[in-house]
């Protein structure tokens, strides 16, 4: 798959998962809603249920803003598998334009925040690399 293929998959792709690391070093991951744009990808804590409005993942990009991205895709017809890592500097951003800016490109791509718009912090990541792989070609 090459990049542009890899684009094309990750900005069309519903989820994602975030992986970052804790305060301790172990790692966390948690499947996040996203949109994609050029070399950055944003994510918002929105309304939907959470144990707390604390959350690990905030702290963890505070501490150690390095983290990954996984968007993969499963079938049945393992010809049919893929995935795109995207590696990259994260920062939360809350109120401003930039914040603005990322709920805009969220709510183009999510009907359900068109509906009723996040006012949580985002979590920004600017992009350095992306990593791909599918069952029927080599990886990027």
């Amino acid at each position: 798959m090459n990049e542009l293929e890899a684009r094309h998959r990750v900005a069309s792709a519903q989820v994602a998962r975030l992986a970052t690391t804790r305060v301790d070093g172990r790692p966390h991951i948690v499947p996040v809603c996203f949109a994609l744009h050029a070399d950055t990808l944003v994510s918002v804590v929105d309304g939907k249920a959470k144990r707390s409005a604390n959350l690990v993942r905030l702290a963890n990009v505070r501490a150690q803003p390095a983290v990954s991205v996984l968007v993969d895709h499963y079938d049945d017809d393992w010809t049919q598998l893929w995935w795109v890592r995207l590696d990259g500097v994260a920062e939360i951003v809350v109120g401003g334009a930039e914040h603005e800016d990322a709920l805009s490109l969220l709510e183009a791509k999510y009907p359900q925040y068109r509906a009723m718009r996040p006012s949580g912090a985002v979590v920004r990541v600017t992009l350095s690399g992306w990593t791909g792989w599918e069952a029927a070609a080599p990886g990027i």
